[in-house]
């Protein structure tokens, strides 16, 4: 029996009220701020300026091909880890959920000592004269390094939901384990794994310290709008006001979009 939300509301402590409300001045005073601080008059001249255009633009194009990595190599990760519960299995999980909580700093130069001109795997790509440190590929690398996790975590958390009676039930009408993934398996979880493409499209726009470290800072190829706005702040940070708000306009749609799906969903089980 589910509890009315009158009812709900009514055994809440009161003193919880008081934290919750400090976390939410907390979590939405530097937005506002912004607002308030942004130079309206000259908004349109520095978002619309050449560099600034760049940034967003490979901002847009970086994070997209990130995004697309991510569900490549995301989906098929996320089933095997949801299905298989063996000790390899266990540790492999920990190590792909890592950038989760490794500073991205840190995620950049171990990119660099993987892919980069001396690196374990990069020596090798550049003896057949493939360079990927600095370039915009490198940006994508480190995009999806820090996205990637994202898009594992909600995918994988639906299919441990949704279990495997289903899947099993397709097996026993004689669905082959190929044909039981497109047809019962993804559908199931569709909607976790948009929710986490979302999100990890999200990350791979904010992307910053392993993109500095990894890729550079050079316009046009690998200066992203997080990195656009680091640059603008050095010199004056009211400059970086501006793209910086753009920034945190398409992370509020993505949070919006998320959080309704996710009601949605809720609201018809």
């Amino acid at each position: 029996m589910t509890m009315p939300k009158s009812a709900a509301v009514r055994v809440i402590p009161r003193c919880l009220y008081l934290p919750a409300a400090l976390g939410v001045l907390l979590i939405v005073l530097p937005p506002l701020a912004l607002i308030a601080k942004t130079p309206w008059d000259s908004f349109v001249a520095q978002v619309t300026s050449e560099s600034s255009k760049q940034a967003l633009v490979l901002s847009l194009q970086t994070a997209s091909a990130s995004t697309v990595l991510c569900l490549l190599l995301g989906v098929p990760m996320a089933v095997i880890f949801a299905r298989h519960d063996g000790l390899l299995v266990r540790l492999l999980r920990s190590l792909v959920l890592l950038p989760l909580v490794l500073p991205p700093v840190v995620g950049g130069i171990a990119l660099l000592y993987t892919f980069g001109r001396f690196g374990l795997v990069g020596e090798h790509l550049r003896a057949v004269g493939i360079d990927i440190a600095f370039t915009s590929t490198a940006v994508v690398l480190a995009q999806t390094f820090v996205a990637l996790p994202f898009l594992v975590i909600s995918t994988e958390g639906a299919l441990r939901v949704t279990g495997t009676r289903y899947e099993e039930v397709a097996a026993t009408l004689g669905a082959g384990p190929t044909r039981t993934l497109w047809r019962i398996t993804v559908p199931l979880v569709a909607p976790a794994v948009l929710a986490g493409t979302v999100l990890a499209f999200a990350r791979a726009m904010g992307e910053f310290g392993a993109t500095i470290t990894f890729a550079g800072n050079a316009p046009g190829i690998t200066q992203t709008a997080p990195l656009a706005i680091y640059v603008a702040a050095i010199d004056d940070p009211t400059e970086a006001i501006p793209l910086s708000l753009i920034l945190v306009l398409v992370s509020l749609v993505v949070v919006v979009a998320v959080h309704s799906r996710r009601r949605d969903r809720t609201a018809t089980l």
